[in-house]
């Protein structure tokens, strides 16, 4: 079986390369947000899904590393895919669609609550394409009133 790549995984496609991010992250009420930056190489496989595998700074010190892999399925009509990282044990699992205007990305997944202890809440992370050089990710989690809180953004520029 081969699958010949849609337009839908070329949207995918346009975030090969290598990139640069500096990141500020919600440390808590009261306190000033964490502020991180690294690198993420994204590579394309087979036209049909992107691997993002970063390398960088944890707001708390150290380092860290991850991998977010993406595509589209056209049986589910949606975008899919996963992140994992070196900090955690969760597998946090993706499910999304494009905006009208093809420029946000916006993936729905669940996690590990990071103020209780076992338990889950929602999350969503938008990526954000603001020119061929420039993407912004933010992470949101849906808060116990049903607002969505955002704690973290990342300014992604490509490496020239």
């Amino acid at each position: 079986m081969k699958m010949e790549p849609q337009k839908e995984h070329g949207w995918l496609q346009e975030l090969v390369g290598e990139w640069v991010y500096e990141s500020e992250c919600s440390m808590g009420p009261g306190q000033p947000p964490g502020k991180f930056a690294g690198s993420e190489g994204v590579r394309s496989l087979g036209g049909l899904w992107v691997l993002c595998e970063g390398r960088g700074e944890m707001p708390n010190g150290g380092m860290a590393s991850t991998l977010m892999t993406l595509g589209y399925d056209p049986q589910k009509k949606q975008y899919v895919g996963t992140w994992v990282g070196s900090m955690m044990t969760h597998l946090w699992v993706y499910a999304g669609s494009l905006d009208a205007e093809e420029k946000v990305l916006t993936l729905d997944t669940e996690g590990p609550m990071f103020t209780e202890e076992g338990k889950l809440a929602k999350y969503k992370d938008v990526i954000e394409v603001k020119n061929h050089d420039h993407r912004v990710l933010t992470s949101h989690m849906l808060g116990d009133d049903g607002e969505w809180r955002q704690f973290v953004t990342a300014n992604y520029r490509r490496k020239t």
